[in-house]
């Protein structure tokens, strides 16, 4: 449902593009507290996370090359909103989303350039609001079962493909370029998206079951239902405990992707956009479907960079089309891979530039708040009233016994 140039007007395109700003720049800030969320680690830098984003990107977008039948003369692909936000969390897979919209649209000629407000917030923002407020809500809901968890997947996505379509028709009602009738565009769009998030539900839950078999510590939107917990019996029955590690305890990052666990996505990315690709179905995806049908097709815009090597998906100067569309399946998912990881390590590196950024008062304040001391440092040689410097006080010695604030509890000396 990629939206071409000239199917919305400009007042509302631009309007979507600062919808779609102003996300990215919320999905940036959330992105980092999402790296810094219980389970991401002892690396605040994001380091762990960044590359399962840049691997759930490079999934969705090979996963998006791979258009499936839905109906006579009409086929569908991934949208990838429900999936990147229970895989990575809402924010970080909102940002996944914005790059691999952001390469189509420049390096594919997939979706238009003036349309990529557009696009971005009907195939992100609305995808990943919907889907994951509905997959949180649901998983509340149900029993604290993985089955739940692949109940609460595949309604998600589905949910949310059209309800996107139906985004996109308010979005069509309010500044379409052509004078069809509002009720006919959304029956339209409405019917075949169903069928189509029926497909988006199928490789979603899918995708997010054999991570949760595999690694399930890496499904961010089920972390709190995938840790077993602790079970004592009492009186004949089972109570379950909090899992509490050891203060002493060091560290992990269970978010951290292994080495086989990225090697492995990296190559099924590949394998999906470089080889199976070819085999896609090459009917018209719903939205082309429906343009057809409606007749506004027409009204679409040539792309700015239909004449670029790759557009189209194919390499230009090569004559093969398997080779050529393998190819530059390969190149895109190189790309997204090392954008999406990029921008994530940069995101979060913002964040520990913050969190380890020196205190006005020379970065003492944190260690002077344990001892309840405030306002600026005092300094050895700094004197009081009478002109004699004043003493530093000793930090206390933390393996020493707390004594309760107030006087001291020393007796009062004998009186002569």
């Amino acid at each position: 449902m990629h939206v071409p140039d000239g199917f919305i007007n400009a007042p509302v395109s631009a309007a979507a593009g600062a919808v779609a700003v102003a996300a990215v720049a919320a999905g940036l800030r959330g992105a980092r507290r999402e790296t810094a969320a219980p389970g991401a680690g002892a690396d605040p830098g994001g380091e762990r996370t960044a590359p399962l984003a840049g691997l759930v990107a490079a999934f969705v977008f090979a996963v998006q090359m791979l258009n499936f039948p839905v109906a006579a003369g009409t086929s569908g692909h991934l949208l990838g909103g429900a999936l990147a936000a229970i895989l990575v969390g809402p924010y970080t897979g909102l940002l996944c989303l914005a790059v691999v919209l952001l390469l189509q649209s420049v390096l594919f000629a997939d979706g238009g350039l003036t349309a990529l407000g557009v696009n971005i917030t009907l195939i992100g923002v609305v995808t990943v609001v919907v889907a994951y407020g509905l997959f949180r809500g649901l998983l509340a809901a149900l029993p604290r079962r993985r089955s739940a968890i692949t109940a609460a997947t595949f309604v998600a996505a589905l949910v949310s493909v059209p309800v996107s379509a139906v985004a996109f028709t308010l979005l069509y009602g309010i500044g379409g370029t052509t004078e069809v009738p509002f009720g006919t565009v959304l029956a339209a769009m409405t019917g075949v998206h169903v069928l189509i998030g029926i497909g988006e539900a199928l490789i979603t839950t899918a995708t997010v079951g054999a991570v949760l078999a595999v690694r399930p510590d890496l499904v961010y939107g089920a972390r709190d239902r995938v840790a077993v917990p602790l079970k004592l019996r009492v009186g004949g029955r089972l109570t379950e405990l909090p899992a509490a590690p050891a203060p002493d305890a060091p560290r992990t990052a269970p978010r951290r992707p292994s080495r086989a666990v990225a090697l492995t996505g990296l190559a099924v990315a590949v394998v999906l956009a470089g080889f199976v690709s070819f085999y896609a179905s090459a009917s018209p995806d719903g939205l082309e479907r429906v343009a057809i049908d409606k007749g506004f097709a027409d009204s679409a815009d040539d792309h700015a960079t239909v004449d670029w090597p790759l557009a189209d998906y194919g390499v230009a100067d090569i004559a093969d089309d398997r080779l050529s569309g393998g190819l530059a399946g390969v190149i895109g998912v190189g790309a997204t891979v090392v954008a999406g990881t990029l921008l994530l390590r940069a995101a979060s590196a913002r964040r520990s530039a913050r969190a380890g950024a020196p205190h006005p008062d020379g970065g003492a304040a944190p260690a002077r708040a344990a001892t309840g001391q405030t306002g600026p440092s005092p300094r050895a040689d700094t004197p009081d009233a009478t002109g004699t410097p004043r003493p530093v006080p000793a930090p206390p010695d933390p393996s020493g016994p707390l004594e309760p604030p107030g006087p001291s509890a020393a007796p009062p000396a004998g009186r002569d």
